[in-house]
């Protein structure tokens, strides 16, 4: 149980979790509360729920779409395994793992570099090779080391002392809360966990869990457990940012190494190599073992080992973008397919409840597709002023409110509707 919560939580721990809190603890300065609560809200919240609805649903986007014709599930399904897979999110593991952890100590950064990724993602494809072995590699060895790593850092970050808090950056004085949601968008750990559900369901089956209602608990304790870990991790490099910011850092990992290096020196620079290493590693394996799964499930030639390493090609040329080049071009691809991920984890969610139908599926996603698509183009730079009555559209959330009204509406019907069979009886 413990090996398969940890295996999660390392799963989830990649790239975006490193370096996107500093960055956004050091602009919130004294407004660091809110924004972090919003954070949590959807860096942890909506992973939790995402884990909590393919435990509900039996599976992932297949079983949660399975009243509608097969073909949509695997649109969905492909659209968000290319983008946490080969094109942003994997190939994201490695840059960030170079950039903090081997960066520092390179004299020609453009060679290390390629070297660094070629070494980085034949490990990822050795290690994703063997999917059953992937709780017991991960789960019970590699994350085990990187957790206590992990308590160090945060250990001494919640109890430093010498920082000084920036003033805060008007992005985030406006609507500090909401701006944390926003930045929380960027772990992509919603669109993940739909993903490292199937998986894990998978890695279950073949450990010999077969009945559905302990498939179900396993995959609970094991979303608790990397919740957890997750909440921990985060507070820690929110404070660390809020109190030790860099001025004009381009990125949180900036602000980690500058903070390691004046606090621990050589020393503290090695272990945050191997932490950061061993965080993106590990994503990076449960990235390519859910896309070649997936993908493979899909193809009569190609068999799980040939996806494992086309992927893993893939996200080597990807990984030697510049990494602020790979964060904007994330961005509106990000927020035009979280609405959908969103609505279809909430639907599942209540997909128990009377009134939800085929229909109301239907509706809920063509609902959030539509909101999905404008905020994609508007986070592109696209000219939609047009819009601006909608609520909650200048902070990239107009899907929020429609989403949800149609949910509630379904929810609400079907409600209403056995009240009256129940008087009629």
């Amino acid at each position: 149980m413990f090996g398969l919560g940890f295996m999660t939580f390392a799963f989830f721990l990649g790239a975006g979790n490193i370096i996107f809190p500093p960055k956004a603890g050091m602009l919130a300065g004294a407004e660091v509360l809110p924004v972090m609560l919003g954070f949590l809200l959807t860096a942890v919240g909506l992973p939790l729920l995402g884990l909590f609805a393919v435990a509900r649903a039996g599976g992932g986007i297949p079983a949660m779409t399975r009243m509608l014709p097969p073909f949509i599930g695997v649109l969905i399904s492909v659209a968000i395994f290319i983008i946490i897979g080969p094109l942003i999110a994997a190939p994201r593991t490695a840059l960030v793992a170079y950039e903090l952890g081997v960066q520092p100590f390179s004299s020609e950064p453009v060679i290390s570099q390629w070297l660094y990724s070629a070494v980085f993602f034949v490990i990822a494809a050795l290690l994703s090779l063997y999917p059953g072995k992937l709780m017991d590699s991960v789960g019970k060895v590699l994350t085990p080391a990187l957790i206590i790593l992990l308590v160090g850092l945060g250990v001494s970050v919640l109890f430093a002392s010498g920082g000084e808090v920036l003033p805060v950056d008007p992005a985030y004085a406006a609507s500090p809360f909401t701006k944390g949601v926003l930045d929380g968008y960027n772990t992509m750990d919603a669109l993940a966990s739909i993903m490292f559900g199937m998986l894990i369901i998978d890695l279950l089956r073949k450990k010999g869990v077969t009945d559905f209602s302990q498939q179900s608990r396993y995959l609970v304790v094991a979303a608790v457990i990397a919740a957890a870990g997750l909440a921990f991790v985060y507070i820690a490099l929110f404070m660390l940012g809020a109190n030790f910011g860099v001025v004009g850092a381009a990125n949180g990992g900036e602000i980690l190494v500058h903070y390691v290096q004046n606090k621990f020196g050589m020393a503290g620079l090695v272990a945050l190599a191997g932490v950061i290493t061993l965080a993106c590693l590990t994503t990076a394996v449960g990235l390519l073992s859910a896309c070649s799964d997936y993908f493979a499930s899909l193809s009569s030639r190609l068999s799980y080992g040939h996806f494992v390493i086309v992927n893993a090609v893939f996200c080597f040329i990807m990984a030697n973008l510049e990494l602020g080049v790979l964060i904007e071009l994330s961005i509106p691809v990000l927020v035009a397919v979280y609405p959908i991920s969103v609505a279809l984890i909430l639907y599942s969610l209540s997909a128990s409840q009377p009134g939800m139908s085929r229909t109301a599926l239907i509706i809920t996603l063509l609902v959030s597709s539509l909101f999905g698509i404008l905020e994609g183009v508007k986070a592109a730079g696209g000219n939609l002023d047009m819009l601006a009555f909608l609520p909650l559209f200048d902070q990239g959330l107009a899907w929020v409110i429609p989403v949800l009204s149609v949910l509630s509406l379904f929810l609400l019907s079907g409600q209403l509707k056995n009240k009256k069979v129940a008087v009629m009886e």
